[in-house]
């Protein structure tokens, strides 16, 4: 029995492997494969509830990819597939993306003191607080900075003042990102603009145009560009065959709770399923996920009024949605990217990512994995009824129910397991450790 699970923990660990094959278009012109709602099994008819609804919330450019092919694409008023428009703060996540890049390089280290690439005194803190100050901080939103009482977009050292000790505070402060940008310049020997253009731009066919209107310095570019942006993140940063972001460690970091203070918030990316929140202007935490609508695996750049990229692993799907305020139009629109997915699942439905259709050991995201205390499942949101049984090594069933995402896992003995997850007559296992 010992050695029959054995052999089905490297059989299940071969199929993980495997993947969902996806699709990249190519570098240059308007190609670009797709797929009908139809052909996945998605509602169809509930498309156009979606539409009208982003109609009226201001919308100018909506995309929806599944395996990188296009299933949903839709342009409102004057705006056409070659519209330029602004990212916003979801330009911050390809701000990260790039200082990943430049790490993976030699050129800089995000544990190495800001004031290594900024200057000495570009604060007006003293020497010993402006040195506790990282790049890791300034990527991760703890810098420490006042964001009270001061223009937070400000980048001179009279704007940059004390708050508390760099790690301790978490606040949406984008002074301190924005820096990253000269953080990068110092680094590489290159306007952030080149290094954009070489090391992204170049590789993926992501078109884009820093402008600095004020303080802050925003990317241009079309919705598929955004688009494409997203399935770059999906794959892990390499575009098809080519390795761009190869430093697997930081796009883990950069996808994962970066510090405890706010365990919704990556690298300059906002993360789902975390159970706990801050937001911008605020330092209360809510005991809530980012979008509950939304599959919990899916990381966001988002940016103010509206300017969304959603990546889903487990799903393979990436949602852009960029255009005016829809009135939540605070610097994050939360509520917003959450209605969205409200509607979204209308379409989507059950069909693409229902076990009995798509059986799929790469539709399912445990995580953590491994696991001390609670073991989350994710792309489950849309099935109408399942069972779940969690096996031993030994073949013994330790935990079985209906219907669960969560499971409580803090009193297994340490070890690899087995979940079996059975919908429609099918079985899908998947291996978790426990540590």
């Amino acid at each position: 029995m010992k050695k029959f699970f054995l052999l089905l923990f490297g059989i299940i660990s071969s199929l993980a492997s495997m993947g969902q094959t996806l699709y990249f278009p190519p570098l240059i012109g308007k190609t670009w494969e797709s797929k009908t709602p139809e052909e996945l099994g998605w509602c169809a008819s509930k498309t156009d509830t979606l539409y009208n609804y982003l109609e009226d919330k201001n919308t100018k450019g909506f995309l929806v990819l599944k395996d990188g092919r296009i299933v949903l694409e839709k342009y409102f008023g004057t705006f056409t597939q070659d519209s330029f428009w602004y990212w916003a703060s979801a330009g911050k996540t390809m701000t990260s993306f790039l200082v990943g890049i430049a790490q993976q390089k030699g050129l800089l280290n995000i544990h190495d003191t800001s004031s290594t690439y900024l200057g000495k005194g570009w604060t007006s803190l003293t020497a010993e607080q402006e040195a506790k100050i990282k790049v890791l901080n300034q990527l991760s939103m703890s810098s420490g900075l006042d964001d009270y009482g001061v223009n937070k977009d400000c980048t001179f050292d009279s704007c940059l003042v004390y708050k508390s000790d760099a790690g301790t505070r978490w606040a949406y402060h984008n002074a301190p990102y924005t820096l990253l940008d000269k953080v990068i310049e110092s680094a590489t020997g290159n306007t952030f603009q080149q290094f954009f253009n070489n090391e992204v731009r170049n590789k993926t066919g992501i078109l884009g145009i820093w402008l600095q209107p004020d303080f802050n310095n925003v990317l241009y570019s079309n919705a598929r560009s955004m688009a494409r942006f997203g399935l770059l993140l999906l794959n892990h940063g390499k575009w098809d065959q080519t390795e761009i972001l190869t430093d697997t460690a930081y796009f883990r970091q950069m996808t994962n709770s970066s510090q405890n203070l706010n365990p919704s918030y990556g690298y300059l990316t906002w993360l789902n399923g975390k159970g706990k929140l801050m937001v911008p202007t605020s330092q209360i935490v809510f005991n809530t996920s980012l979008a509950p609508n939304a599959p919990p695996d899916m990381f966001a750049a988002m940016g103010k009024n509206g300017q969304l990229i959603n990546v889903v692993p487990s799903m393979n799907l990436v949602m852009v949605r960029i255009g005016e305020a829809p009135g939540d139009n605070g610097e994050v629109p939360i509520t917003f990217n959450n209605e969205i997915w409200f509607y979204l699942n209308k379409v989507i439905c059950s069909g693409s990512n229902a076990l009995a259709e798509e059986f799929n050991p790469e539709s399912i995201a445990l995580y953590p994995n491994p696991a001390q205390s609670v073991l989350s499942i994710g792309g489950l949101h849309s099935y109408s009824s399942y069972e779940i049984k969690l096996i031993g090594i030994k073949g013994e069933i330790v935990r079985e129910g209906l219907n669960q995402n969560s499971i409580d896992i803090s009193d297994l003995e340490l070890g690899c397991y087995l979940i079996c997850i059975e919908q429609g007559g099918k079985k899908l296992y998947k291996k978790f450790v426990k540590n």
